[in-house]
């Protein structure tokens, strides 16, 4: 259970109706540069739903929550969630922890 305890950063978007490419497009920008210019990130990951394509979450490791509020503190970090407020209809940034997990091996 080595991923217990593991902190990540979630976010969960509500896309305006044509503005799917548009705000894909600049998450990518944004997770380039944190993965850029932050200490303790991981791989992030942005995914879509495949019935509701104006759905969508992120999610990504982290060292620890000094990192994140490091990450949140800066400049670049709020244009983006200036700019993702204006692409989408609502945004639910989280900070979770592992629980549980399951295995295909165990």
């Amino acid at each position: 259970m080595k991923d217990i305890g593991q902190i990540f950063t979630s976010g969960l978007w509500q896309v305006k109706k044509g503005k799917e490419k548009e705000f894909i497009e600049a998450w990518q920008q944004f997770a380039t540069w944190t993965g850029a210019t932050q200490k303790g990130v991981g791989e992030g990951r942005l995914l879509q739903d495949l019935e509701h394509s104006d759905r969508f979450i992120s999610f990504g490791p982290w060292e620890n929550e000094d990192r994140i509020a490091e990450w949140r503190s800066r400049p670049e970090f709020a244009a983006f969630v200036k700019m993702a407020r204006e692409l989408c209809e609502d945004l639910q940034p989280r900070t979770l922890k592992v629980v549980g997990y399951s295995s295909p091996n165990s």
